[in-house]
């Protein structure tokens, strides 16, 4: 497992969404998960307040008691449950929402504290200025933002140097093989200003790990689970055509298609870690096998010719 870093931590390539920890998977299976992420080296774990509205920060806290300095937590803040009369980003919430994020892991500092979604609210940099008193008191190591575009994630690194404030390491935003329009913006920012990008849904919800056909997802799968007007997010014509090529494309390769999505990922510069979910430490041992792959520019040219040919 190779180290990346963000700002000054060093992450594993691969890391864990903990977003199933309080719902998909009690606090034994989460211990499990946690102990096959540190076998296979992965240190790097991320959550937020509102997965199972707090019940995934207390469970990743009590599965890394005894190994806090060998981890690497993020956690997110602001999408909402914000107290009456604040709004995500507000001073206030920053405040309140590092304290609670702190008491339910269980720990001293947080080392990526992430605003989950931009708030219209409030001026950015009095969001700004409060993550900076929070790292100026050791709460917090790093700072990162979520679904901010391009402008807005320029402006704020641009008021984080001209106010002298700790500026944001990283953005996370969705980005797959089958959802590049981060590309077309967001990843020049990112290399102007030195902020890394992790990907959300890099597995497109499942899509992107052999277990859905034409026919649909697997049952028990996350997708089978969901909603039908979520899965038109996914389960497009244009999303199914491209896995079906993409497939054809792997069989001569011995190579899974979760395999090139984690390594076409880990292919971009811009891209610290890419962190996936799990619901067993089957799945911890396959994310962390997926990422070995080094493509070739050659194979790089290649997906992106096979990609380029889908439509509706």
């Amino acid at each position: 497992m190779e180290i990346r870093r963000i700002g000054e931590l060093e992450v594993s390539e691969v890391g864990l969404g903990c977003n199933n920890f309080g719902t998909r998977v009690d606090q034994d299976v989460t211990n499990e998960i946690f102990a096959a992420c540190l076998d296979t080296g992965i240190n790097f774990f991320d959550t937020a307040d509102v997965y199972g509205s707090g019940a995934s920060e207390e469970m990743l806290g009590q599965a890394m008691k005894g190994h806090r300095d060998q981890v690497v937590v993020a956690t997110k803040f602001g999408l909402r449950d914000v107290d009456l009369g604040l709004t995500g980003g507000s001073a206030e919430w920053v405040r309140r929402s590092v304290d609670r994020s702190l008491r339910r892991l269980d720990t001293d500092w947080i080392d990526l504290f992430q605003i989950h979604t931009p708030d219209e609210q409030v001026p950015e940099r009095e969001t700004l200025e409060a993550l900076n008193d929070l790292v100026v008191a050791g709460k917090v190591r790093e700072i990162g933002c979520s679904n901010y575009d391009a402008e807005r994630l320029d402006s704020a690194v641009d008021i984080s140097r001209r106010e002298a404030l700790a500026s944001y390491r990283t953005v996370q935003n969705r980005y797959s093989l089958l959802y590049r329009e981060p590309e077309s913006e967001v990843f020049d920012v990112c290399r102007e200003q030195a902020v890394g990008f992790l990907p959300f849904f890099p597995l497109e919800s499942g899509l992107l790990t052999g277990k859905v056909t034409a026919q649909g997802p697997r049952p028990g799968t996350r997708l089978a689970e969901w909603p039908e007007e979520r899965l038109k997010l996914f389960l497009t014509n244009r999303n199914l055509a491209a896995v079906e090529r993409l497939t054809r494309w792997l069989r001569n390769r011995d190579r899974s298609i979760l395999d090139l999505a984690f390594s076409w990922l880990l292919s971009k510069p811009e891209i610290p870690s890419v962190i996936a979910g799990a619901t067993s430490a089957a799945q911890v041992l396959a994310n962390s096998q997926a990422s070995g792959w080094r493509l070739s520019q050659v194979e790089l040219d290649e997906v992106d010719d096979l990609l380029s040919t889908s439509s509706d």
